[in-house]
């Protein structure tokens, strides 16, 4: 089928795209900014167009051809977007109708309850439902409460919650039941979708294997991610209103967008019938703790963090893509340097895979001898492993406190941290050839901490980074200079 896909900037088309073409559809994405898909490694194999939901006149082209045309955007986070969603929604099911499209998916948000009054996320959800319901263009609409995946907005208030608060006081509705997804299983049955039968113009409710309150979700993630126990105490005086900008006080979510966000989660979000998946018959949809291993690059039982550094090998689904917000994806510091170097990359290469044991980390000694001696008063390895060979480092073996984790011989040497410390660290250095004929040194100390302890520890170590970290990358590079 040729699909087209609006929103492919977006959290979940970045996602839809490339699996769609792995299934062997034709796609067609439709972007106002086209430039921002030059680089996704799929864009070879589809079309993209440029275009706006908001410009009528540009959409006939987009939809000629098309079989099934998703409609993935959303406007939150703009003060109007309840009326940007409703004439986009309107302009889509009108071009969509005129080009005999013979199928419109939508991936909406829960219903709430007929008694209760739904907040303005939720309504205009449920209005561009029925906008493209009333198309007369067999719809489905796929109702998702929170989903799982590193780039969800919902994921990234529940990751910063829970990792930067051990004991929080929360409004009434972290006891209001949830049944979160993950984005594999969202993707899977929005694929799953194009085979429904023509007949089909109706809704339908997707979620996970559990139901949880929001208070149990925060408590499992704490438990997936190796964070003691949440003391959480709620309280009647936090309205959503205040909620709101609590959540944008602890968390880098916009308040444009946990507003809405935040609102909603005054209703509860279950699955009221599971009408797709007997339709269309899958493989069980993941559990909660699962779903979280996966948006944190966990591999199953292994403690390893890939994120920044590699794939999981798991689920790219659940993976940041570059397109998410910047806001997402957890906290992680990174103290970055770089340097000219007046020697080959193969003299510069030497002395960085030569680094630690007898021949030192190249500064401030006493500042690495104290660390070690904390680390080994803590019960940790500190400096005693030293290396196994003077010269030349193989993937896996120790380093004095930092295990060999990657090495891409004369150019990259990634060191992973075992020291006891609240959270991962990662060094990495780099040899890179210059247009003048010499070479840059790049270096970067990345840390990704686990829980307030974590930020604090940063916290307190940043100031002598400029000391250690300065220092190790003047005399690296002045000793690559005067080398052989």
């Amino acid at each position: 089928m040729r699909c087209l896909v609006t929103g492919a900037t977006g959290y979940i088309g970045g996602r839809l795209a490339p699996r769609l073409l792995d299934s062997g559809h034709q796609v067609r994405c439709l972007a106002r900014s086209p430039g921002r898909l030059r680089d996704v490694p799929w864009a070879g194999r589809a079309e993209i167009m440029q275009g706006d939901l908001a410009d009528p006149a540009t959409l006939p082209a987009a939809f000629e051809g098309v079989d099934v045309a998703y409609f993935l955007m959303h406007s939150l986070g703009r003060p109007d977007f309840e009326r940007l969603d409703r004439e986009a929604a309107r302009n889509f099911a009108a071009a969509a109708r005129a080009a005999g499209v013979r199928r419109i998916i939508y991936l909406g948000g829960p219903e709430p309850p007929a008694h209760e009054r739904p907040s303005a996320h939720l309504r205009s959800r449920a209005e561009v439902a029925r906008i493209l319901l009333d198309s007369g263009v067999p719809t489905a609409v796929l109702r998702a409460p929170v989903i799982i995946g590193s780039g969800s907005a919902s994921f990234e208030m529940l990751r910063y919650l829970t990792e930067r608060l051990p004991a929080m006081i929360t409004p009434r509705w972290v006891h209001n039941r949830i049944q979160p997804v993950a984005v594999r299983d969202v993707l899977r049955y929005l694929i799953d979708a194009t085979a429904l039968a023509p007949e089909i113009n109706r809704g339908f409710d997707i979620g996970g294997a559990d139901v949880l309150t929001y208070a149990e979700m925060m408590q499992r993630y704490a438990r997936v991610a190796g964070l003691p126990r949440r003391v959480i105490l709620p309280t009647r005086v936090l309205s959503p209103w205040l909620s709101a900008h609590w959540v944008g006080l602890i968390t880098p979510v916009p308040n444009a967008i946990a507003r809405p966000l935040v609102a909603s989660l005054v209703h509860e979000a279950i699955a009221h019938e599971n009408d797709l998946a007997e339709l269309l018959p899958g493989p069980p949809s993941l559990g909660f703790d699962e779903s979280v291993r996966l948006a944190l690059g966990r591999i199953r039982d292994a403690d390893v963090e890939t994120r920044w550094s590699t794939a999981s090998g798991l689920d790219t689904a659940a993976d940041p893509l570059p397109s998410d917000p910047e806001w997402s994806g957890g906290s992680l510091y990174i103290d970055e340097r770089s340097r000219p170097v007046q020697a080959s990359t193969e003299q510069l290469w030497r002395v960085i895979e030569g680094i630690g044991g007898e021949n030192g980390w190249y500064s401030f000694p006493l500042a690495w001898s104290v660390r070690g001696w904390l680390d080994r008063l803590a019960g940790g390895v500190g400096l005693r492993r030293g290396r196994r060979d003077k010269h030349r480092l193989r993937v896996g073996e120790a380093l004095d406190w930092w295990r060999v984790e990657e090495i891409e011989p004369g150019s990259l040497l990634r060191l992973r941290a075992e020291m006891r410390v609240p959270g991962r660290a990662w060094l990495e250095m780099r040899a890179v050839p210059a247009p003048d004929g010499g070479s840059v040194y790049h270096q970067r100390a990345v840390f990704l901490p686990r829980g307030l302890a974590g930020h604090l520890y940063w916290a307190s170590v940043l100031p002598f980074h400029g000391i250690v970290f300065n220092g190790m990358a003047r005399n690296i590079t002045r000793t690559a200079a005067s080398g052989p």
